[in-house]
């Protein structure tokens, strides 16, 4: 990837009032809708649908057939797996003219593993993994790694993604420690 030529296929569709970063690479049938804003050098993928007003960061990584809607705000260095879904409306009817936008936020180099969904108003905080097929229901802090419908937390992860082997019973490590690879520990 060249960091300073930005790709868009020619199959993609990026409609107007959208932004695209420099070294960003749009992949085929893939669509970004107006008002959506994707940092520099970021990868999405095959079939991809990005909805208006989502925001990506930088170096993000979307893989083929996430579906990211309106609400959805990922940080630098997200990792998005294939077939991840994120919800913006916690009841939703087909005839609701007033459905509330419940927000999600991605921080900083969070993970959200393939064919996770994640659902509306919730927080995933830096760093933390989010395991294949979990759903998402609740607030995920910072480290956490987190597996299962709902997604609960099962131990914490380093900044490589390492699981630390926490003993659950005690409190969680201090954001200091985290901030150390597993061989440091």
């Amino acid at each position: 990837m060249n960091p300073k030529k930005t790709y868009i296929d020619p199959t993609a569709i990026v409609e107007k009032g959208a932004f695209v970063g420099k070294g960003t690479y749009i992949w085929n049938w893939t669509k970004v809708r107006q008002g959506a804003q994707i940092g520099e050098n970021c990868i999405i993928g095959q079939g991809v649908h990005i909805d208006f007003r989502v925001s990506i960061g930088k170096g993000c990584k979307i893989q083929n057939g996430a579906q990211i809607y309106h609400g959805v705000t990922l940080k630098d260095y997200v990792f998005i797996g294939p077939n991840v879904t994120f919800t913006n409306d916690l009841y939703p009817r087909a005839d609701n003219q007033n459905w509330n936008l419940l927000p999600i936020t991605v921080e900083e180099h969070a993970s959200i593993g393939a064919a996770s969904t994640v659902c509306c108003g919730v927080n995933i905080g830096r760093y933390a993994m989010v395991s294949a097929g979990a759903t998402v229901t609740r607030n995920v802090p910072p480290h956490a790694l987190v597996i299962g419908q709902p997604a609960k937390i099962v131990d914490y992860v380093d900044t490589q993604g390492t699981p630390l082997n926490h003993d659950m019973a005690g409190p969680p490590p201090s954001e200091k420690l985290l901030v150390l690879s597993q061989k440091d520990l």
